[in-house]
Order: C-alpha cells, then structure tokens, then sequence
C-alpha cells in the first residue's frame, strides 16, 4: 500500500492534537462498518479493534428558555419512546415506534444494496423481499422522497423533526433534497446496533486493518505519494514522488477519484475521456468544518436529566428547528456563512479514557454548511471568527462550557482538503445527491468500480458506491472485483470495464 500522508487511514485517523490527546482528524463514530460484517471477516478484533456502544446514541436539547426537555435516542426503543412522550408529545412517541417499525427493515435493506457494486441485478436482489403493503410504486416513491417529507409524514413535533434532520444531514446533503428519506430512516437503524466508538479513537480501526494487512504479508509506505498511474505491458507501473516505479497487474485506488483521474493523465491515458468524466462529476460548495476541543469538563445540559457522562456518549444534535439547517445551507450554496451555524458535539472521552490525560476532556464539534470558498474572505482570515460562532451554539445550549475550555484546533474546509486530500473540502468526496448514488456514483461510467479501457484499476473509497461515511463496502466490493477477475483468462478481462 502506498498512502502520500505520513499518517495512515485518512480521514479515518487519530493524532496527539494536544498534550496527552488522541485526537480525530476525520471521522469520529463508526455506523455503517458494524452493519457490514467486514470487521468479523476480518477477525479486527484479534487485530486489537475494539467499539464502545454510543448509548444513547443520539442527545437533541431542548431550545435555553423554553422550559421543554430534552430528547434522548437509546438503543432501547422503549426508553426513547418514553424520552420522546415527555419531550414532545405520547402521539410523537407512538409515531417514532411506527417509524422504527417501517424503516428498521427498509435500512436493512439499504445495507444490502451497499454490499456490492450497484448493478442492476445486485440492487433487485437487495430490495427483493421487502414488504411493499401491495404498492410498489408508492414504495419507490418513498425512498426516493425527501427526508423531510418523510418526518412530516409522521411527526408532529418540530424539535423532533430538526434532530432527526440533523442526524440524516450527517451524510452530506439537506433533508429537503429528493431521495434523502433513506438518510433519516437509518436512524431506526440505530436501535438494532447503534452506533461505535473505537477505543483510541477512529484510527483505531486503521491500525486494525494494518496489522491484518501486515500479517497477512502486506507492506504500507508512508509519506511517497504516487504521481502517475501508466499502462505498462498489460499491467500497471505507479510512480511515485521519490522516483521509486512498481509494476502490478492490479491498482486499486482509494484516493479522490479527482486524483485517480489525474494520475491516469499523467499516465498518459485518454485525455477526452477523462475530461469527460471530470466535468460530469460534482464535488459541491463544501459540506463543514470542525472544532477539536480540549477542555476540563464534558459539557452540562440543563434540559436533561441524564449525567454529563452519559450523554457524553451521544451525537449531540444541536439544533431545534429545520429553519435553522435550511438557512445554513442555503448560505453556503451562496458562498455565505451560515447565519447561525448548526453544530453536532461529540464528546467520546466521556466512554473512553484513553483519549484523553486525567482531569481533561475531548470534545469534537462539526458543523454544516460551510463554503469551500467564502465570497468574501478567505478560511484563514475566518477561521478563529468561525470557530467562536460554533462554540457559541454549544454554550447556548451547555451554559459555562466556554469557561472548561483549554485549547483548540479548528479544521476548516481548507485545511481539511489541504490535510486528507479532500478536494473541495468535501468530507464525502463528492455530492451525495440523488443523481451521484448508487449505479450513478461518481458518473454512470466509473459506477461498477472499475476505469474503462484500464483493465486492472478498480476505484474504492467515498467517491464510490455507497458513499461517504466509515463504512468498508466499497473497499471490499473493490477487492472482491479484483480477486474475481484475476481467476480469468487475461483475453477475457479487456471485457470487464462496462459501462464504457
């Protein structure tokens, strides 16, 4: 493996920020992965993996001064239906049941359909079997709804509706677009395995996979990226910064698919067919920016019964009404800060002591929408300003916190493409709507993993089917092709690369 960081993993991996602090500079709860089954495949965990359930694993304060309570998502269904009744409303909490009961399943077979590259054959056999109520047609039209439409179909209560919009909008896109409604429906998910915190941080999980890869005869060279990608006597020669040349009859690339596409043009490979498939990709305004925190304490909720602890174990889903995200997003489609910022905390040295020395605390907050390019200033007049705007959701909603403070890193959407190689400042690589998902991710050509006309090269990664998030689908799609198509004839593997 060839990685050009000096870290490994990317965005999926933990460094000392701060004294004594494991610190992620990417993602930082695992969902998707402990659905696939990759990790007992695997065997991680002979490898030193090891999660702490988030539960709860979903904490959405009530709006300072309203004398409302709390909502607090546990993996028991009942108890979050109990949060709920009191929150909101006894017809709010009978409704969230009736949403876990249809989605839960709908989900499931989401996950499915994530497990291979999106052919059509793979996605009828996914979905095949589940419950239609005699209407297929309206079953379709759901899924590709948006998620706003679905939370208006059940609920009642805004405040519920805006922290299920906020977890949904973890993915990427607003819960207004179409064919959102999956992205809030796996909130039902969560009460059948909710959400991970690997101990030691998110890298923690790359650590993993290298030691597998190590003992299973691997070799990872760090801090050499490669630069060019050439077609070389029915295989591949990649050529890296140092000058070092490998010759392989397989390239897989976990990279941007921005970058794979740029070392095949340094290769020399067909220029109109990759500007073709550049224009056609869209990577978007930007998606966020985060806030690393060290601090004394775990942030104090008046609105909630529960120890700081506890909820310390949570997405804190820091927003009250969906007005609130439209505007963000809104602003950043115009190249503008949010007038408000809409913030998510995470605050995981609460479950896992590793993180951090004793008498401190880690909190992580992120937020969305932010601009990649703001229109009037560039991140590094804005960044500190921009940060002190987040923080201050936090506090409105934990009073004193600001006061446990210590110190602070802020990744904004540059420096998060400058650090991870994330073009646009997009955590999810490219634009998670409608028309770049499933058989359509990036584009239509490159959906099936593979690069027509470069037998050999298969793509993995965010920019591929199923999407940003942790979730090692595309990986091990990705290994599966490449393992499939070695087993046959070398005349036989020209053929492979469809759609050309």
């Amino acid at each position: 493996m060839i990685e050009r960081d000096t870290v490994i993993g990317g965005a999926v991996s933990t460094v000392e920020r701060f004294p004594g602090h494991r610190v992620d500079r990417g993602s930082s709860a695992h969902l998707m992965i402990r659905h696939s089954g990759i990790i007992e495949e695997l065997d991680l965990a002979s490898h030193g993996l090891r999660y702490i359930d988030c539960d709860p694993w979903g904490f959405a304060p009530a709006e300072p001064g309203s004398g409302g309570r709390g909502i607090v998502f546990w993996r028991d269904l009942d108890r979050t239906c109990e949060s709920i009744a009191r929150a909101c409303s006894p017809r709010d909490a009978r409704a969230y049941r009736e949403f876990v009961k249809v989605w839960a399943p709908r989900s499931s077979h989401v996950m499915r359909a994530f497990s291979a590259p999106p052919s059509g054959p793979h996605l009828l056999r996914s979905f095949w079997g589940l419950d239609s109520g005699g209407d297929p047609a309206q079953l379709s039209r759901e899924f590709l709804s948006p998620g706003d439409a679905v939370l208006d179909e059940f609920f009642t209560n805004e405040r519920l509706k805006a922290a299920l919009a906020w977890f949904g909008a973890q993915s990427g896109p607003p819960m207004s677009e179409p064919g959102t409604a999956p992205m809030v429906g796996f909130a039902a998910l969560m009460h059948v395995l909710p959400p991970g915190r690997a101990v030691g941080g998110s890298g923690a999980l790359t650590a993993a996979l290298a030691r597998r890869l190590e003992a299973d005869g691997g070799s990872i060279t760090c801090g050499d990226a490669a630069v060019s990608l050439a077609q070389h006597n029915g295989g591949w020669t990649v050529t890296t910064e140092s000058g070092t040349q490998l010759r392989t009859p397989v390239v897989i690339a976990g990279c941007h698919v921005l970058t794979t596409l740029d070392l095949l043009a340094e290769g020399k490979f067909d220029g109109a067919r990759l500007a073709d498939w550049r224009k056609r990709i869209r990577v978007g305004p930007g998606i966020g920016m985060a806030v690393r925190v060290r601090a004394r304490t775990l942030p104090i909720y008046p609105t909630v019964d529960e120890d700081a602890a506890v909820i310390g174990a949570s997405l804190q889903l820091l927003a009250t009404d969906r007005a609130h995200l439209r505007a963000a997003h809104g602003a950043a489609l115009a190249g503008e800060l949010p007038p408000r910022p809409v913030s998510l905390a995470m605050s995981f040295s609460a479950i896992d002591p590793s993180l951090a020395p004793p008498g401190e605390h880690q909190l992580t907050l992120w937020s969305q929408w932010h601009p990649f390019s703001p229109r009037e200033k560039d991140w590094d007049t804005l960044a500190d300003r921009e940060a002190d705007r987040i923080q201050a959701e936090l506090e409105r909603f934990a009073p004193g916190f600001s006061g446990s403070i210590l110190d602070r890193h802020v990744q904004t959407p540059k420096g998060l493409a400058d650090e991870l190689g994330l073009i646009g400042g997009n955590v999810m690589h490219v634009e998670m709507g409608l028309d770049q998902m499933m058989m359509w991710r990036p584009v239509p050509a490159l959906a099936g993993q593979k690069v027509p006309g470069a037998p050999g090269v298969y793509l993995t990664g965010a920019s591929t089917h199923p999407g940003g998030g942790v979730s090692g689908f595309s990986g091990r799609s990705a290994a599966r092709l490449a393992i499939h198509d070695a087993r046959l004839p070398r005349r036989l593997r020209r053929g492979l690369t469809w759609p050309r």
